[in-house]
């Protein structure tokens, strides 16, 4: 199993992870090849040799020279869509223009598809972004983990007027990254940067148990007090651990004067709440009482909503709280066609092979009382429908 663990030390942009891609062997030829399907005019890719302090790194510019039209976010899915990179490399693209969209739209009150791609939508922006998602594909990443981001201040010149740093766009999307204050007074990690590790890291923080094969260094445009790179390190997991990892809580309360039908209530509360999940348990408690142990899966910032969903929906008085880490295998959920209708299916990898299967039992349920055919039916269907698919990849 790939990975490539990205090191923040000085932030990130677009240009800085393409740039350490190639420096860590992404092969150019290729890279340019593909790049060059997308329909758009009026570019060339400058990469050279530089030195910040004293590490030597791989400084990446896109020269445009043709005047490009500004862009909505449907005008750069038919971009990226049309042109012939691999689908795994299309779909990670746009997940990054869609996380800069949204976090423009909510940044300025608009609408996601009103969202004007200025800076972000031009063609050096399209061509980083693009670039650095298929340089991972080039180099056989399977997994992508990133360091903690630094947090700086100060302000940056913008088509909006002067914005305090992090950007605005910035600010949205680090909600929910690791990041750490750094006293200097210049922008670090840019809106691209910042949508390219949202969408593509699996996790943020410490690198995980690796043995790394290649180093790179993408060099910022800034001369800084220190080196101004970003550097990115390929190395080779086991297959076990490279499954996604998450800190979790588990709160659990011991129960024995409650009746079944508040336990159930009380799920359905916490279930409707977004909590990860909710189990019972039979126990057997102090004076033989007869008691269930309910189990409440969630992330950290859920723990308030279980709390008070406990307290006033359950006869306990406190509850037990600790945190997990839960190892699962990636999935993705796909539409496929079945003679019932349409169902979203869960389908689960460990590397690039398909291991499991699991239709959504909601859209089964409400086929097969539509259809008047068994459940298991429709997802035996399903599961046909999701394996031709596989087949035909």
């Amino acid at each position: 199993m790939v990975c490539a663990f990205v090191d923040c030390f000085a932030g990130i942009s677009g240009d800085m992870l393409l740039g350490a891609l190639i420096d860590a062997g992404a092969p150019v030829d290729n890279l340019l090849y593909g790049l060059e399907t997308l329909p758009i005019s009026g570019w060339e890719l400058k990469i050279e040799r530089v030195r910040k302090g004293a590490i030597a790194a791989t400084s990446v510019s896109v020269i445009v020279n043709e005047k490009q039209p500004e862009r909505h976010l449907a005008d750069i899915e038919s971009i990226v869509l049309a042109s012939q990179l691999p689908e795994k490399v299309k779909g990670q693209s746009l997940k990054v223009f869609r996380l800069l969209a949204e976090a423009e739209a909510k940044v300025h009150g608009i609408g996601v598809n009103e969202v004007h791609f200025h800076e972000v939508g031009a063609v050096d922006s399209i061509v980083d972004i693009v670039g650095s998602v298929y340089a991972l594909h080039l180099l056989g990443v399977q997994a992508v983990y990133a360091s903690a981001l630094p947090f700086s201040r100060g302000r940056v010149k913008t088509l909006h007027g002067d914005l305090p740093v992090p950007a605005p766009a910035t600010m949205e999307l680090l909600c929910g990254v690791p990041t750490y204050p750094l006293d200097i007074e210049v922008e670090l990690v840019t809106p691209t940067g910042a949508a390219l590790l949202k969408a593509l890291a699996n996790e943020f923080g410490m690198p995980p148990p690796f043995t790394p094969r290649k180093v790179g260094y993408g060099a910022g445009k800034r001369n800084l007090p220190f080196p101004n790179v970003l550097r990115v390190i390929v190395g080779d997991m086991p297959d076990n651990v490279a499954l996604e990892r998450e800190r979790l809580v588990v709160v659990e309360t011991n129960l024995d004067d409650m009746t079944g039908e508040m336990a159930g209530f009380a799920m359905e509360r916490l279930l409707t709440a977004g909590v990860r999940d909710v189990w019972v348990v039979p126990a057997q408690m102090k004076k033989n009482r007869p008691a269930i142990v309910l189990s409440v899966l969630c992330d950290h910032e859920k723990l308030p909503t279980v709390f008070q969903i406990l307290l006033r929906e359950t006869t306990t008085l406190g509850a037990r709280v600790q945190e997990v880490e839960r190892l699962c295998l990636p999935r993705e959920i796909w539409e496929v066609t079945t003679p019932y209708g349409t169902v979203k299916v869960k389908v689960a990898k460990l590397g690039d092979e398909i291991v499991n299967i699991a239709p959504e039992y909601e859209d089964c349920r409400r086929l097969a009382l539509e259809r008047g055919v068994p459940l298991k039916e429709v997802m035996s269907a399903a599961i046909v429908a999701a394996r031709d698919r596989i087949g035909k990849a």
